[in-house]
């Protein structure tokens, strides 16, 4: 990205506030591919080709954007990532993650109990 941005000369206004708003204007278009689509499942099965090209482009102008904004700031991304992935499993050990998911999955079955025969469950 950054050769890519030399060759055009883009340097001049690749300031970390523009890039910064930039990514945000590309997140917006992100955004508007699922504004009135509801939830969408895994995999997009119900999408047309064409409307996972442009996913792709838009995802793709985004990612970019984050790259370039990272290089502009002396950001090592993957190496950053990874970090707060490191970080991530010690605040969300798998051992929590798993107990929260059973006590869930037991409140909505508990929940679900409560039938129209006078059940008194809550």
């Amino acid at each position: 990205m950054a050769d890519f941005a030399k060759e055009r000369d883009w340097d001049q206004f690749h300031s970390p506030r523009n890039l910064l708003l930039a990514l945000v204007g590309e997140v917006g278009e992100l955004s508007e591919i699922f504004q009135w689509k509801g939830e969408v499942p895994k995999g997009l099965p119900d999408w047309e080709e064409e409307e996972k090209v442009h996913l792709g482009e838009e995802l793709s102008d985004v990612l970019l954007y984050l790259v370039r904004l990272s290089d502009i700031c002396g950001i090592d991304l993957g190496k950053a990532a990874l970090r707060k992935v490191d970080l991530n499993a010690l605040k969300y050990p798998v051992t929590l993650c798993k107990k929260l998911s059973a006590v869930e999955a037991e409140v909505e079955l508990d929940s679900s109990n409560t039938g129209a025969e006078g059940d008194d469950k809550v």
